[in-house]
């Protein structure tokens, strides 16, 4: 069994990537409209922490006035004046465009009105890989780091979008030096059914990967919630797999089903989510008004020595 009770096993799982991290020099990251004490303080905290070298892009006026208020020093920042979210987002993405920055961070403004211009056909920053999400879980009671995707980006992906969605999870495993991930494709239940789509799209996928078209992870399913975690409950219902009841990266149906599995996980489970969207020619950091500083480095660092690897072509610790 590798589930053990929460108060058994500390929160330990981001203290080695937050580490890692700080061994690099602070990656210079654009942050969007940081107009909040929440969106700024974050940035603060991890320029702090070496993780980090912000360039501030949005109202200035606005920005130094909640700065003043919270107390925090941005004296030492680059800064960028916008006039409004809208111009703060296509100001930062071209930040990132033009090679001053290896990172984008979400601020305060709406999630859409950021990833709107990072999608811009001429000025953005599209690859020919779908953007996805990915939460990057500590779990007390689990033995090592969980992602779960996608429960922020794609609400109802089709095949391709899925393809997409686990070969992002897949490389950013591989490049946080995590190696080849185990990789469970989620439903309701482990056996094919018409009855339910997600189960006849699981199979596919695990036969795309047969073929090479996803690449770098053992992957399986249709698998339900318990024999992906759960050795035993594999063991029970005879599951024969390499990724069943030791699942490192759980793939939802759709958002409504991740993002209730990540906050279960978070509200009952006492887990911490960081989270980044990957696919785009950077990773991109999105941080939650509800995570605590822990949770906030963690995607910070997360984000930064996934940029790292992708710069030198290597995973981490390699």
């Amino acid at each position: 069994m590798y589930a053990t009770k929460a108060a058994e096993r500390p929160h330990d799982k981001y203290e080695h990537l937050i580490s890692t991290a700080k061994t690099l020099a602070p990656t210079r990251t654009a942050v969007a409209h940081p107009c909040d004490e929440t969106s700024l303080r974050a940035t603060c905290e991890a320029a702090e922490a070496g993780l980090i070298a912000p360039i501030l892009v949005g109202p200035l006026q606005r920005i130094a006035k909640v700065a003043a208020e919270a107390s925090l020093n941005i004296s030492g920042f680059e800064q960028i004046d916008t006039p409004h979210s809208v111009a703060s987002a296509t100001a930062a993405v071209e930040v990132v465009r033009s090679g001053q920055a290896a990172l984008l961070m979400k601020g305060s403004l709406h999630t859409d009105e950021l990833l709107t211009q990072v999608l811009a056909k001429d000025t953005g920053l599209r690859t020919g890989r779908r953007l996805s999400h990915v939460f990057i879980m500590d779990v007390p009671s689990y033995h090592e780091t969980l992602f779960i995707t996608d429960a922020a980006v794609n609400i109802f992906p089709d095949l391709d979008a899925k393809r997409d969605i686990i070969q992002n999870a897949i490389d950013l495993h591989v490049g946080l030096g995590l190696g080849a991930p185990r990789v469970a494709i989620l439903s309701a239940v482990e056996t094919v059914t018409q009855k339910i789509p997600s189960t006849i799209e699981a199979a596919a996928l695990c036969k795309m990967a047969d073929r090479g078209q996803i690449t770098g992870g053992l992957i399986d399913g249709p698998l339900a919630m318990d024999n992906a975690i759960s050795e035993e409950a594999a063991r029970i219902k005879g599951i024969i797999s390499r990724v069943a009841g030791r699942a490192q990266i759980l793939v939802a149906p759709d958002l409504e089903a991740g993002n209730m599995l990540a906050k279960n996980l978070t509200f009952l489970a006492n887990a911490d989510a960081a989270g980044i969207v990957l696919g785009a020619r950077v990773p991109i950091i999105l941080t939650s008004r509800a995570d605590n500083l822990h949770t906030r480095l963690a995607s910070c660092a997360v984000a930064a020595l996934y940029a790292y690897s992708r710069a030198t072509g290597r995973p981490i610790g390699s």
